[in-house]
């Protein structure tokens, strides 16, 4: 891949995934009222109003995928997830790992190529199965160059210590905004994967966080990563219910791979 397909990802990740800049600042105590933020330095519609989506939309993550029907028709993913010296930021929102700018893995759906760009960790789950919410959520933000993003979700459940979960937690910044850039600490991403990786839900969504845009494709994962109790108790004392609750199906279907 081109070195500058692979910064035009980069800057989209920014985009995509952090608050606007000098955008309205926003909590998920208010999440209910992220469509009404006003960012007052703005003073024309739409612009008065930047998380506008979060409010109107009808594509809007996360969702409860009890719903979801089986479909043999849907195409395996395959996880080119390599080693990395990545970037530890602490976005104030959320513990988040940057992936280098010439990083080479991505995820493939089919024969579509998404390079991944950066993954973050959301406490509680952000998707539920029903009644059941686990206890923590990860997401692998992957960015293509044409403004294409697709999400992988994986649930987090209580069982033995995740080495690399470890070392993500030990590096994190522990003040909001704070970046650890060139740490040279290598991380073996696809070991916070499930060993089982073969089904998944999937349908068309958004981002979980202001300024929640739509068209994101999201994959989560059937089976979950297994963590200890004191890595979750570790995750949080940095974050705590940073979780968007599951909104409306709004006549999407969820498909789930089997």
């Amino acid at each position: 891949m081109k070195l500058t397909t692979i910064l035009g990802s980069h800057i989209l990740a920014v985009l995509f995934t952090f608050s606007i800049a000098n955008a309205a600042e926003w909590s998920y105590e208010e999440q209910k009222h992220w469509g009404s933020i006003q960012d007052h330095s703005q003073h024309e519609a739409p612009h008065i109003y930047p998380y506008a989506v979060c409010g109107i939309g009808q594509h809007q993550s996360p969702v409860d995928l009890a719903t979801s029907y089986a479909s043999k028709r849907l195409n395996n993913l395959k996880f080119r997830y390599y080693a990395d010296a990545p970037d530890f930021f602490n976005t104030g929102h959320a513990v988040q790992v940057n992936l280098s700018n010439d990083y080479q893995g991505e995820l493939l759906v089919g024969k579509e190529a998404y390079p991944l760009i950066q993954m973050h960790f959301h406490e509680p789950s952000e998707h539920v199965i029903g009644a059941k919410k686990f206890p923590a959520e990860l997401h692998f933000v992957h960015v293509r160059g044409d403004g294409k993003i697709a999400v992988l979700g994986v649930l987090l459940e209580i069982g033995k210590d995740n080495p690399v979960f470890q070392t993500i937690l030990d590096n994190m910044p522990h003040e909001g905004g704070e970046l650890k850039q060139d740490s040279g600490i290598w991380l073996n991403i696809a070991s916070l994967l499930p060993e089982k990786r073969d089904e998944y839900f999937t349908l068309a969504g958004s981002l979980t966080t202001p300024p929640c845009s739509e068209g994101v494709n999201w994959y989560i994962l059937a089976d979950a990563t297994k963590i200890s109790e004191v890595q979750l108790g570790q995750l949080k004392s940095f974050f705590s219910g940073n979780a968007r609750l599951p909104q409306e199906l709004n006549n999407r279907a969820v498909a789930k791979k089997k």
